[in-house]
């Protein structure tokens, strides 16, 4: 039987993307794990879901089908395609920046249209193997002049690993700035041993999934 691997991408970087970096990691392993699996792809930041979809999904849920507008039905289709794209993943990964403080809009609006068409409750990725590879500029851990301010990582796991329920391997990276950024030369050796541990969290993550 063939196995897939679904991967979404949220970032706006392209090939820059550190985040997307990660999700290469863990890819390469389950490639090499699975080489007859597929891959299928979706790429939020390069590709944006559009921005009325999931208003139009969710008031179509309150509307008579045959009331629908077409703006509705195709809204809906979308949501149940995204669905389809979860339920059908025998392993998951999701490559998710952390921007302005907070989860990336492409990625928020992905979530909020799979909610939409799975239900608030669906578990859509009960058991499965997800690595949950998210990135960010700064330092935000304990101590920091900005703990506390990292309003992604929890609703991240929160979503996909309890309303989800996802078998859920977080990596996290943080200091992706460090190299680039003045005032920040001092980070940089910690910068890159946290980049270090990163891509072997994500090499390891799907070794075995």
């Amino acid at each position: 039987m063939t196995v897939n691997l679904f991967r979404l991408d949220a970032s706006i970087l392209g090939a820059a993307s550190a985040s997307s970096e990660l999700a290469d990691a863990a890819e390469a392993t389950w490639v090499s794990a699975h080489p007859q699996g597929t891959v299928t792809r979706r790429h939020l930041g390069a590709d944006p879901l559009p921005s009325d979809a999931w208003a139009l999904a969710t008031t179509a849920g309150f509307t008579p089908e045959d009331q629908r507008t077409e703006g509705q039905r195709e809204a809906l289709a979308l949501a149940a395609a995204l669905v389809s794209e979860l339920k059908e993943a025998d392993a998951v990964i999701l490559a998710v920046p952390f921007y302005n403080f907070g989860v990336s809009q492409h990625f928020k609006a992905w979530v909020d249209l799979v909610i939409t068409g799975a239900g608030p409750t669906d578990p859509v990725l009960k058991g499965i193997p997800t690595v949950l590879a998210t990135t960010l500029g700064g330092g935000y851990g304990p101590g920091t002049p900005r703990e506390g301010w990292d309003h992604s990582t929890p609703y991240l796991q929160r979503i996909v690993g309890e309303v989800w329920q996802a078998e859920l391997t977080l990596v996290r990276r943080e200091l992706t700035l460090a190299a680039s950024t003045p005032g920040m030369e001092a980070l940089k050796d910690l910068a890159a041993e946290q980049h270090t541990a990163a891509l072997t969290a994500a090499r390891e993550a799907l070794a075995t999934g």
